[in-house]
C-alpha cells in the first residue's frame, strides 16, 4: 500500500511538471513565432510598397495616378495572396485611389497616415483595431503609410492595411497539432518516468519500510544493499550503525536507570533519616522541660503516698487522697503520652488531616513546657477550610521545628528589651484552596544577610549544643513533599513572620516519600 501511494504521487507529480513545462515552452514559442510572422508580414507589405513605387517611377506619374486597370486587378490578387486588406494612392492633388476598397473598414484613418506620411516624409506603421488572437485580444490590422518619390520629390502617399487575422488562425491550427503533442508526450514521458523512478527510489524506500518493520532488537544488521553501492546503501548502513549504538545505549541508560532508582532510594533514607535526627532532637529539647514539669506530680504523689501510710487517717480523707494521686498519675501519663506520639516512630501515610486539631494539640503540649510560662501564645484560627493531604506526624514536625525557633529567637541575648514576648499562630484561606500558615513573633529577628541561608541544612547562628541547623531545613524538604511552599519575612529587632503554604485535600494529590 506504501509502495502503490508513492508510485501514484510520484505519477501525479511528474505528470503535472512535464505538462506546467511543455505549456510553458509552447507558450514562449508562440510568443516568438508570432512576433516573427508579424515582421514577415510587415516585410511583404513594405515590399508591396517598393513594388508599387517602382511601378509609379517607370510610368512616369507625378502629380496624378492613373492606374490600368490590369495593374489594379493584378495588384488586388497579389494582397488576397499574401493576406492584404486594401491599398490608398494619394497623389499632389489629392486625389484617392483605392485598391479593395471594399474590404477597408478604416478608409477615413487610412488617408489621414498617408498624408501624414506624406508631410513627415518618412515610413509609418501603425496597429489599428482588436481581434482575439491566440490567449487575449490582440491587434487585428497594421498599416504601412509611406511617401512616394520621384527623382527625389515626393509626388504623392500610399498605405497598405495587412490583416493579422488569418496569421492568428494558422497559429491557433498549430495549436491543435501542439496540444495532441503535449498530451502525447506527457503520457509517454509519465509513464516511462514514472517506471524509471519506481526502480531507483520507490523500490529501495519500500525495502527499507519493510526492513524497519521486521527488525528487532537482536537482529545485527539493518544493512539491504550489499550489490549496490549507492545512496540506498549507505543510507542503510548508517542506519545500522545508529541502531547499533542505539541498543548500546539503550543498556547504559537501564544500567543508570537502575543506578538512579538505587539513589532515589538512598536518598529517600537520608531524607527520612534527617528527619527523624531532626525529631529526636526537638524530643530532647521537650524532655528537658518535661522532666522538670513530671517531678512537681511525682512530689505530690510522694506526698499522698506517706499520709496513706498513716493508720489513724479517716476513710473519707484516704479516698480523696487516692483520687488525687490518681489524677497526678493521670497528669504524668498525658505528658509521656504527648512526648512518645512526637518521638514514636510511625509508618509514613497519607491521611486527610485537620490543620486546626494539629495546632491545637501542639499548643497543648508547649503549655507544659517551662519556657512558654513567659511566652503568651495565641491562636487565630480563621481558615473557612483546614484539611489538607498529608502525613499528619510531619505536619506535627514541621509546627514543631517554627514554635521552637520562635521560643529560642524570644529567649535570645538581644532580645531582652521585649517585656511582652509572645508567638502567634494564625491560619486564613487564599483563593479557596490553599491554607495560609503563620508563626509570628516578637524576636530578635533575622539580619538580613543570613535570610537566604536559612533553609541551608545544618546553617545555625545560635551557640554550639543548642542546635542542629536542621530544623528550617527538614521543614523545608517536608514542605515541598506537600506540593507546598515555605517563606520567611525578618528585620533585624523586629520579630520574625514564617509563613507556610499549602493546598487544602480537594486540589492536590501528594504521594508519600
Amino acid at each position: 500500500m506504501f509502495a502503490f501511494r508513492l508510485k501514484i504521487k510520484i505519477l501525479i507529480n511528474l505528470a503535472v511538471h512535464l505538462i506546467v513545462a511543455m505549456v510553458l515552452v509552447n507558450f514562449v514559442t508562440i510568443i516568438s513565432s508570432q512576433k516573427k510572422l508579424t515582421n514577415a508580414t510587415i516585410s511583404k507589405g513594405y515590399i508591396l510598397i517598393d513594388l508599387i513605387e517602382n511601378f509609379l517611377n517607370q510610368n512616369n506619374y507625378f502629380d496624378e495616378f492613373s492606374l490600368s486597370n490590369n495593374f489594379i486587378k493584378k495588384t488586388d490578387n497579389l494582397l488576397n495572396k499574401n493576406g492584404f486588406s486594401s491599398v490608398l494612392l494619394l497623389d499632389k492633388n489629392n486625389t484617392q485611389t483605392f485598391i479593395n476598397k471594399k474590404k477597408c473598414v478604416i478608409d477615413h484613418e487610412l488617408v489621414i497616415l498617408t498624408k501624414k506620411a506624406i508631410l513627415s516624409e518618412k515610413q509609418i506603421m501603425t496597429f489599428k483595431g482588436s481581434t482575439w488572437g491566440f490567449f487575449w485580444k490582440q491587434n487585428r490590422f497594421v498599416i504601412l503609410s509611406s511617401p512616394i518619390k520621384k527623382q527625389n520629390r515626393i509626388v504623392g502617399g500610399i498605405s497598405i492595411v495587412c490583416r493579422l487575422n488569418k496569421m492568428y488562425k494558422n497559429i491557433r491550427d498549430i495549436q491543435h497539432i501542439a496540444a495532441i503533442y503535449i498530451i502525447v508526450n506527457t503520457i509517454v514521458l509519465t509513464l516511462s518516468g514514472g517506471y524509471l523512478l519506481t526502480k531507483l527510489i520507490v523500490k529501495p524506500v519500500h525495502k527499507l519500510v519493510r526492513r524497519a518493520k521486521e527488525y528487532k532488537e537482536d537482529d545485527d544488521s539493518f544493512v539491504i544493499f550489499d550489490k549496490e553501492d549507492n545512496e540506498f546503501t549507505q543510507l542503510s548502513r548508517a542506519l545500522s550503525s545508529m541502531l547499533n549504538c542505539i541498543s548500546k545505549d539503550k543498556k547504559k541508560l537501564h544500567l543508570t536507570i537502575a543506578s538512579l532508582e538505587k539513589a532515589n532510594i538512598d536518598l529517600k533514607k537520608a531524607q527520612n533519616d534527617i528527619i527523624r535526627a531532626e525529631k529526636l532532637a526537638s524530643v530532647g529539647r521537650l524532655s528537658a522541660g518535661i522532666a522538670h514539669e513530671i517531678g512537681n506530680p511525682i512530689g505530690i504523689i510522694t506526698g499522698y503516698l506517706e499520709l496513706l501510710k498513716e493508720n489513724n487517717i479517716p476513710d473519707k480523707e484516704k479516698q480523696d487522697f487516692i483520687n488525687r494521686t490518681e489524677n497526678e498519675i493521670s497528669r504524668i501519663d498525658t505528658i509521656i503520652r504527648q512526648l512518645l506520639d512526637f518521638s514514636r516512630p510511625a509508618p509514613e501515610f497519607i491521611d486527610i488531616v485537620s490543620v486546626h486539631d494539629i495546632i491545637s494539640d501542639i499548643s497543648k503540649t508547649f503549655t507544659i513546657q517551662p519556657i512558654f510560662d513567659k511566652i503568651k501564645l495565641k491562636l487565630n484560627l480563621h481558615a473557612s477550610k483546614d484539611t489538607i493531604k498529608a502525613d499528619p506526624n510531619k505536619l506535627r514536625q514541621i509546627l514543631f521545628n517554627l514554635v521552637i525557633n520562635a521560643a529560642d529567637a524570644l529567649f535570645s541575648d538581644k532580645n531582652n528589651k521585649k517585656n511582652e514576648k509572645k508567638i502567634i499562630i494564625s491560619t486564613t484561606l487564599a483563593d479557596n484552596k490553599i491554607i495560609i500558615i503563620k508563626v509570628e513573633d516578637n524576636g530578635c529577628g533575622i539580619p538580613k544577610e543570613n535570610i537566604e541561608n536559612i533553609f541551608d541544612p545544618f546553617f545555625t547562628t545560635k551557640d554550639p549544643g543548642k542546635g542542629t541547623g536542621l530544623g528550617l531545613s527538614v521543614s523545608f524538604m517536608i514542605i515541598e513533599q506537600m506540593k507546598g511552599k515555605i517563606a520567611v519575612k525578618s528585620e533585624k529587632d523586629n520579630g520574625t513572620i514564617i509563613t507556610v503554604s499549602l493546598p487544602c485535600a480537594n486540589f492536590i494529590n501528594i504521594e508519600p516519600v
